[in-house]
């Protein structure tokens, strides 16, 4: 499979950006995944590299991102941290993703039975964990709020993705400007461990009422 070029990803609207990953996990969930010829791709993106979006994870062994939505080396730039919380480094990542190598869309990629999730429920204290869950704390309370309609019994993990979301948008003006000029699309979605599939339930890429409201916070 040929990997992405300088002018793939310029052409490359957030819109399919996003129905690329859509794809990739149907792909995954079906067990139809695409041969990875790896030696070839290290030969194709030897001399430079073009992935076509950014998305922030949970660092849990069972949520790699290429494997979830089917990508390849040099498709996609793989922020991963417990809880898939925010800082200030991260978001220095992202803002290199999307404005230096021109990513089209942001993705936070929550999961469910997520550990740092129940850790935070439970109040755990031990070293620079401590101050990794309370990241995570207002995700709970917020959680209330989330509808029913979800698949996933796992509020929090939602909440916690919308929040990350919200957090990248208010610290990052790179970001926000990048998002309500439509130059990338941002996404927010749950890994469900047991079947595999993604539920993208944020999607903002086309949500221009919504990037005008996020873009002022």
């Amino acid at each position: 499979m040929r990997k992405h070029s300088k002018e793939f990803l310029e052409n490359l609207t957030p819109q399919q950006a996003y129905e690329i990953l859509v794809e990739g996990n149907k792909r995954f969930v079906n067990n139809l995944n695409s041969d990875h010829d790896h030696l070839e791709v290290i030969n194709q993106t030897r001399d430079g590299q073009y992935p076509f979006a950014v998305i922030l994870s949970c660092m849990d062994s069972r949520t790699s991102v290429e494997l979830i939505f089917d990508q390849g080396l040099g498709d996609l730039f793989s922020i991963r941290i417990a809880g898939n919380i925010v800082n200030d480094d991260i978001i220095a990542s992202i803002e290199y993703a999307v404005k230096y190598v021109g990513s089209k869309l942001l993705v936070v990629l929550g999961h469910t039975e997520c550990g740092a999730i129940k850790s935070a429920k439970k109040g755990v204290t031990d070293g620079h964990i401590t101050g990794l869950l309370k990241r995570i704390t207002p995700a709970i309370s917020k959680a209330m709020l989330i509808d029913e309609e979800h698949k996933c019994n796992d509020k929090v993990a939602y909440a916690n993705v919308e929040n990350s979301l919200e957090e990248i948008l208010h610290q990052s003006d790179i970001v926000r400007e990048m998002f309500s000029t439509g130059q990338i699309g941002l996404v927010g979605g749950v890994y469900d461990i047991e079947n595999g599939e993604v539920d993208f339930f944020k999607n903002l890429t086309k949500a221009k009422k919504e990037q005008k409201k996020l873009a002022t916070i």
